[in-house]
């Protein structure tokens, strides 16, 4: 993992004091709320519903051991014993007392963590794949790129103030799990007819109130050129995005009026004049980040381990948690095991201080003492020995981590919604919770196969619904809680927005209508045919006979 560098230490610590200056001048009134609200929202703290909810950076997804005891310890002490991991890989505490909120960002910075530019109209955490370093389809590992990209947009004296907040992903696989094509700049490694990899690079993508797939504006970029690239593509952007209508002020916009074709020319213009100056990545330097990210100390092993698969034929609960959770990895004879923080009934993405503690000591015994946060709101270690699947396993159960359900219809993700968002219109937490309720079978979730469900409280879609393959959004009718459905949505490499089937439901009808949608599918698929791709053979036409029979 990467280590602070003393730039590093020394600009968070800096960063700590100012804040807990700041604060006391707004507790002593000194500062009203309006003048306080730009100053907190620098360090990641919103006011919401009920408290004050404090935003930690989770760069690229990557959590130590001793940050996650870390995680546990501030939730325990300084919130109600628990934080709610979130699609950015980040992670939120929902119960913070101002006062209080110096003190939990220095004990942060104790362990190389903190809460800038996790809000505001800035750069946020740049995210990827959860695999990333042990999977075995990748080029190479996105990790170090996305650290190249953290350092050179931390507080990046040009881009401190962009007209909205701006999202960078990056993936290297064929299969894209990073949702690269929903951000305002998506980054998919490729590899060249000369064996070169480099990067495709797609701009404007984005949820919200104004969706939109990403557009292809340059096939190949050659690596070196990396951060030049996105320095022209912010250029254009802080240059004519609009700050006069917070609703178009997202880059998604610029290039649907703009057209791709006159963007990616402003790009290129604006790149001629930079990309062989100060920028240009030498390869000395990306090989410097990527040592940070060299692989652990693997054991050599036979990639066929006997008392594994023994494990796997006498016990049908672990072959059942083995088929949804554990993913193949490039050395032989490990395992990626995921954890899923979406138990029966349970919160999607919360986690106690006390599921916390053990998770770090199973990342030390395990995993070389490393986690990571996934965008669908779930944790993996990712450096598991096969043959310690087993034992993994049976700790993770009494804990609650061990649903087998990861990529089926209870792996929700959801955003907060009305129970704590200032923002939100709906409840989105107790729709998530009813319908994993409703299917907690695991034989009907199995049968059900591969389906992503995605939940959202309001048209901010912190909650991806657009992407869903069945997508839910919370609105409010006339005082009313309903509930629009959408289907079709994918965050992949062929990712797509999900059309609306047609009237919203209430609050005690989504869940029925839920289950609708995936009889019609059990009924109508081909043989091994996954829910997204029986909706693009047959289309809207079934789905909407069987929610609106006439």
């Amino acid at each position: 993992m990467y280590r602070y560098d003393e730039f590093d230490r020394r600009l968070v610590d800096e960063r700590v004091e100012q804040f807990r200056r700041q604060v006391k001048r707004r507790l002593d009134g000194e500062l009203s709320e309006d003048q306080f609200k730009p100053l907190r929202l620098l360090n990641g703290l919103y006011l919401q519903l009920h408290a004050y909810m404090l935003r930690i950076a989770i760069p690229y997804g990557c959590l130590s051991a001793i940050q996650l005891r870390k995680l546990a310890h501030i939730g325990r002490r300084y919130d109600k014993g628990y934080g709610h991991f979130t699609t950015r890989q980040n992670l939120q505490f929902h119960w913070i007392k101002l006062e209080e909120t110096p003190d939990i960002l220095a004990e942060l910075a104790e362990v190389e963590m903190h809460g800038i530019q996790t809000s505001g109209n800035s750069f946020r955490n740049t995210t990827t794949d959860q695999y990333a370093g042990a999977a075995a389809d990748e080029l190479e590992d996105p990790r170090s790129y996305c650290e190249i990209i953290r350092q050179w947009s931390t507080l990046h004296p040009e881009f401190s103030f962009l007209p909205r907040k701006f999202k960078i992903a990056v993936t290297t696989t064929p299969h894209d799990r990073a949702a690269v094509k929903v951000h305002d700049i998506g980054l998919r490694m490729l590899r060249n007819e000369a064996g070169e990899n480099g990067f495709e690079v797609m701009v404007g993508g984005g949820l919200g109130r104004t969706p939109f797939v990403g557009k292809v504006i340059r096939d190949f970029l050659p690596k070196q050129h990396l951060l030049s690239y996105l320095e022209a593509i912010l250029r254009v952007y802080n240059q004519l995005g609009r700050r006069d209508n917070l609703f178009k002020a997202r880059i998604k916009i610029l290039v649907q009026q703009t057209g791709t074709e006159k963007f990616a020319k402003l790009v290129e213009e604006e790149w001629e004049q930079i990309k062989d100056g100060a920028l240009q990545l030498p390869r000395e330097e990306i090989e410097r980040i990527a040592s940070y990210f060299a692989p652990p100390s693997y054991e050599e092993l036979d990639a066929q381990v006997p008392e594994f698969e023994a494990k796997i034929a006498e016990n049908p609960d672990f072959q059942t948690w083995v088929k949804t959770n554990v993913f193949p990895h490039k050395q032989p004879g490990y395992a990626i095991a995921n954890l899923s923080l979406k138990p029966v009934g349970g919160t999607p993405g919360d986690m106690s201080s006390e599921q916390m503690d053990a998770v770090a000591d199973l990342a030390d015994l395990y995993s070389f003492g490393e986690i990571r946060v996934s965008h669908r709101q779930n944790l993996v270690l990712p450096y598991v020995k096969r043959a310690d699947l087993y034992s993994l396993w049976e700790q993770l159960s009494p804990l609650g981590l061990a649903t087998p359900n990861i990529g089926l219809t209870s792996d929700i993700i959801c955003c907060p919604g009305l129970d704590y968002c200032g923002l939100a219109t709906a409840r989105s937490i107790p729709i998530a919770e009813e319908i994993s309720e409703r299917f907690d079978d695991l034989d009907r979730l199995h049968e059900i196969g591969e389906v992503e469900i995605k939940i959202s409280g309001c048209i901010n879609a912190c909650g991806h619904h657009h992407v869903g393959h069945i997508g839910i959004l919370g609105l409010d009718k006339a005082g009313e809680e309903f509930y629009q459905l959408t289907l079709g949505g994918a965050a992949d490499e062929d990712a797509s927005l999900g059309k609306v089937v047609g009237p919203g439901f209430s609050g005690d009808e989504i869940v029925d209508a839920v289950e609708t949608v995936l009889d019609t599918y059990v009924s109508i698929r081909d043989e091994g045919e996954r829910f997204i791709e029986t909706f693009r053979r047959v289309g809207m036409a079934p789905f909407k006979e069987g929610l609106y029979p006439k």
